[in-house]
């Protein structure tokens, strides 16, 4: 975990994991982001504090209320907690079809971390194997209940 910097979560929707317990345990050094929908097709981030104004975007999630000039690049943040469908051993992420995430952090195709991506999820949603595509993201690691599982590097 980041000791500063900004790190990022989401707003828990359709039985997603909810962060708001971690995010209110985040020491004062870190400023905690949820992302917002950019026209581009990539995610921002803004910070935001618990009882911040919130609007709805167009698939019924809440995002803060900020001007589009506060936003924050994905390349800012030092950890992001994705939410995500399934998953499998290996850290791959089945999302739910958008591709935003992978969009937003294609830039990790060629550069390590940071920002460090972990997805949120419970055991349940482990899958055998998800299909990998070459535009898809892998995670350094998945939190469950039960375990926490690392991506392998690869040589």
């Amino acid at each position: 975990m980041p000791t500063s910097g900004f790190v990022a979560g989401y707003w828990a929707v359709d039985g997603e994991i909810g962060l708001h317990a971690w995010q209110l345990r985040l020491p004062p050094t870190l400023d905690y982001c949820l992302p917002v929908l950019h026209q581009d097709g990539r995610l921002r981030f803004a910070p935001w504090k618990a009882g911040g104004a919130l609007v709805t975007n167009r698939h019924g999630i809440p995002e803060p209320d900020v001007e589009a000039d506060t936003l924050l690049e994905p390349e800012r943040m030092s950890l992001v907690v994705l939410p995500l469908a399934g998953f499998d051993a290996r850290c791959h992420r089945l999302g739910m079809g958008g591709g935003w995430y992978d969009r937003s952090f294609a830039f990790r195709q060629s550069q390590p971390a940071p920002p460090w991506l972990v997805g949120a999820a419970f055991a349940i949603q482990q899958l055998d194997h998800v299909e990998s595509q070459d535009w898809d993201v892998t995670l350094d690691a998945v939190c469950c209940e039960n375990a926490t599982h690392i991506a392998k590097a690869t040589a």
